[in-house]
């Protein structure tokens, strides 16, 4: 470590703080594979769990096989980020939970817009989980002029999306699920991106473009049906050339394919690619 690099800006830090800094510095230099963020949510919701249990330390091996995952890839995951744990003794639940929640962002919680009310934006209003990982939904847009002043799930109403603006700003919302048909989804993403949302979670079956900054994550269905049904077609095949049958319960491991397809727009925007 260069003290010549650190003396000005960070004079009066102890080593052990300067150390922390260089491998902040390191992590921003990092690109971070997306599979990995995904595993960091996992790791963070067990932590949950067995710190509402009182479990105080938990071992690499003990957290690897809750989140499926093996323990090299577990301490590989955490180690983008710094380091974490004492060998042979373990991870500091509280803590670990701690750091894993910053690094998501996910600490203070997020307001979160919803564009579109139909049958899949009122399911995700009802559902309790969102709230529980500190997402929020605090207004809700639809295109259809018809629904506009009706309440949705029984306690948001539903605005139309001339008064988006307005309320971004006044909510500070950064985030916005789009549940819209596919001939609207574009526009309605542009109106999002204009108004400061800096992350869509994208619902309808068609990709959008956004501009640098702003990042996607879609949720197709059937592509995760499509994906199910070649898995279930690959294993029968496999299974007739092999001349056994295929009734048992195969054991379940994390693959190299994990259950949520990443979709990203890449940095200029234009063009989707899929990560895992």
């Amino acid at each position: 470590m260069s003290n010549k690099k650190y003396s000005k800006r960070h004079k009066g830090c102890s080593i052990g703080e300067m150390q922390n800094i260089e491998e902040e510095a390191k992590v921003k230099k990092q690109k971070i594979p997306a599979a990995t963020i995904i595993r960091l949510s996992v790791y963070q919701r067990y932590l949950k769990k067995l710190l509402s249990r009182g479990v105080k330390v938990v071992s690499s091996n003990e957290l690897a096989t809750r989140a499926n995952v093996n323990p090299a890839q577990l301490r590989k995951d955490l180690s983008y980020f710094g380091r974490f744990g004492v060998r042979g003794v373990g991870y500091d639940v509280a803590s670990l939970m701690t750091s894993i929640s910053s690094i998501l962002g996910v600490m203070d919680g997020h307001s979160v817009a919803l564009v579109g009310t139909g049958p899949i934006g009122q399911a995700l209003l009802r559902h309790r989980g969102f709230a529980k990982q500190g997402y929020r939904f605090t207004a809700v847009f639809d295109i259809e002029t018809d629904k506009i002043g009706e309440k949705c799930a029984e306690r948001l109403l539903i605005r139309p999306l001339s008064e988006l603006p307005a309320i971004v700003e006044r909510e500070s919302i950064k985030l916005a699920v789009l549940a819209v048909p596919s001939d609207y989804a574009q526009d309605v993403a542009d109106q999002l991106v204009r108004c400061g949302i800096k992350g869509i979670l994208n619902f309808s079956p068609t990709r959008i473009k956004v501009p640098k900054g702003v990042s996607v994550q879609y949720v197709d269905f059937t592509i995760l049906l499509d994906s199910l049904t070649y898995n279930i077609c690959k294993a029968q095949q496999e299974a007739e050339e092999s001349g056994q049958d295929d009734k048992g319960i195969p054991e379940l491991k994390w693959g190299r394919e994990h259950s949520w397809p990443v979709v990203q727009s890449n940095i200029r925007g234009h063009e989707i690619g899929i990560s895992s």
